[in-house]
């Protein structure tokens, strides 16, 4: 976290830093508006109550926010650095990751870069290591998806919790017993079920202009196939956004189904690369900023 000093004097150019607080996220709600990121009050709030974030101020004003959220002692994700686009180019944005990013010598550091900020993560020690592809739009229904004998799809229960924590656990590299539970608390989550034995679960959730599907956990495409093609055939003629590790291979599929590419970050880490599992494996990330 950034030192105290940055908390109680400003720089020359009059911006400090300081902790965020829960007052501060209209105006962090504000500033993504005003680049042009789709997250509504209640997606700040959520992020706010699993993290800690930053922000930079001047004369009162907010004028850049930046994330962490910690998965355990030796992993953590980065992300929503904003700079008002009135206060760009003035290396506030590497402030306030730099601030986050002081304490956490030894633990991995996962983020996901626009094009735009890839080489400021760069200079902080970042390294590519894949690429996410981000798609959205008016679902339209999916075809069938034929499972293996005795595989189902089913609604996750309370029960479930355990096992889901574990398998994320193994596909996503970091311990988001947190992350899951709330995620499980406040969407909607389907199970990939073998004889009473959960092999992977997706969870869809209210976020920015409609429903995001993920994070979506299976042992295989087939399965998370039909993971994706059950929540996309609910809401299909609405809004749906999933971000996807491009080497899964399910872009072209996606986009059969009405949800066309958007952007593609770029995944990155600072430290040990994250130890993810391949089965079952991570097929689509919780949001480009938890990963």
């Amino acid at each position: 976290m950034a030192s105290a000093a940055q908390f109680k004097h400003p720089a020359a150019d009059g911006v400090r830093l300081r902790a965020m607080c829960a007052t501060d996220l209209g105006a962090a709600h504000a500033l993504s508006v005003a680049v042009h990121w789709p997250h509504r009050l209640v997606d700040w709030e959520f992020a706010f109550a699993l993290g800690q974030g930053l922000v930079a101020e001047r004369d009162g004003e907010v004028v850049g926010t930046a994330f962490l959220w910690r998965w355990g002692p030796r992993h953590a994700t980065l992300g929503l650095v904003i700079v008002d686009p009135r206060c760009q180019g003035r290396r506030i944005g590497q402030r306030l990751m730099q601030g986050l990013l002081d304490e956490l010598d030894g633990v991995s550091v996962l983020l996901h870069a626009t094009p735009e900020g890839r080489g400021l993560y760069e200079r902080a020690g970042f390294v590519t290591t894949g690429e996410v592809r981000q798609h959205q739009g008016q679902a339209v229904q999916a075809p069938l998806i034929a499972l293996e004998r005795g595989v189902r799809l089913r609604p996750a229960s309370r029960r479930d919790l355990p096992r889901l924590v574990a398998l994320d656990a193994r596909a996503s590299g970091m311990a988001r017993e947190a992350l899951v539970r709330r995620l499980l608390e406040t969407g909607k989550t389907v199970v990939l079920d073998r004889d009473g034995e959960a092999l992977g679960f997706a969870i869809s959730r209210r976020f920015g202009r409609g429903r995001v599907i993920g994070p979506v956990v299976a042992p295989d495409a087939a399965g998370a196939r039909a993971l994706i093609a059950h929540w996309v055939n609910l809401y299909a003629g609405k809004f749906v956004r999933i971000d996807v590790d491009f080497a899964t291979g399910l872009t072209e599929w996606l986009e059969t189904l009405g949800l066309q590419r958007a952007g593609g970050p770029a995944a990155m880490v600072r430290g040990p690369d994250l130890a993810r599992g391949t089965t079952p494996r991570q097929f689509a990330l919780v949001s480009q900023a938890f990963g």
